[in-house]
């Protein structure tokens, strides 16, 4: 049975580093692969959590972080509108890469707002405020940083990602190790070193998010389509500060 851990961590504000300490840890770092990303951000941020969605492509830097530190904490959200294959995932993935301190998020329906769960439906993001959102942000309020796995590739939004980030709003550093990675970068480590894909992905799901809110990619399709088909939104809300995109790094 997997072993969950919960590190004991100071309440308070969070600690950032200041402009010229990101300027200097993107610089220093601009020709370096993802494992030194994220051991530079752990000697950089004493209390440096992952968060992850254990979709489609997560288990690449989840298997990295193992490499790094079994022990660096995990959040895992659980909205209560996940697939039973991603929450089947979750578990097979952590006892594969013998996690040991995931923390897994859920509030019941109820305390949500939502309890026949169709807020999705008329105010998706308002939806995902309520059950990824705010759950996120309070479950981060230890923690002087926190570990992505976005990538430049996957939205205009993110074009311009690099591996240090700050949130103004919370003073907390994001660390994005694999922001220069492409697809062909996540597919071949995954061959390489045999890691079990998202079983949803076999079936047309490239990107995946709650149930509701995802459906198959058409050959041809940009691979995020399924997301919010038929809709302006492309992002969940947890990347965003006050309605915009948190990206206060400096070009490399």
């Amino acid at each position: 049975m997997l072993h969950l851990a919960k590190k004991t961590l100071p309440e308070g504000p969070a600690r950032h580093l200041s402009a010229d300490q990101l300027t200097a840890l993107n610089a220093r770092l601009r020709h370096h692969g993802a494992t030194d990303v994220l051991r530079a951000a752990q000697a950089a941020l004493p209390h440096l959590a992952l968060v992850s969605s254990f979709g489609a492509e997560s288990i690449v830097l989840l298997h990295l972080t193992a490499m790094v530190d079994r022990d660096i904490p995990i959040i895992f959200i659980d909205t209560d509108m996940l697939f039973v294959e991603t929450l089947i995932y979750q578990q097979d993935v952590a006892e594969r890469l013998r996690l040991r301190n995931i923390t897994v998020i859920k509030s019941s329906d109820r305390d949500l707002g939502d309890p026949d769960k169709t807020l999705h439906r008329h105010d998706p993001d308002a939806c995902c405020t309520l059950r990824k959102t705010a759950p996120l942000n309070k479950a981060l309020r230890p923690f002087h940083g926190w570990i992505s796995g976005r990538k430049r590739y996957q939205s205009d939004s993110r074009a311009s990602l690099d591996f240090f980030e700050l949130e103004e709003s919370t003073g907390r550093i994001k660390v994005n190790p694999l922001a220069r990675w492409s697809r062909d970068d996540v597919t071949e480590y995954m061959d390489e070193n045999r890691l079990p894909r998202h079983p949803l992905v076999a079936l047309g799901y490239p990107s995946i998010g709650c149930a509701p809110c995802t459906s198959p990619v058409a050959a041809g399709e940009d691979y995020r389509a399924g997301r919010w088909r038929n809709n302006d939104k492309d992002e969940c809300g947890i990347h965003f500060m006050d309605g915009k995109m948190v990206r206060t790094g400096v070009p490399t």
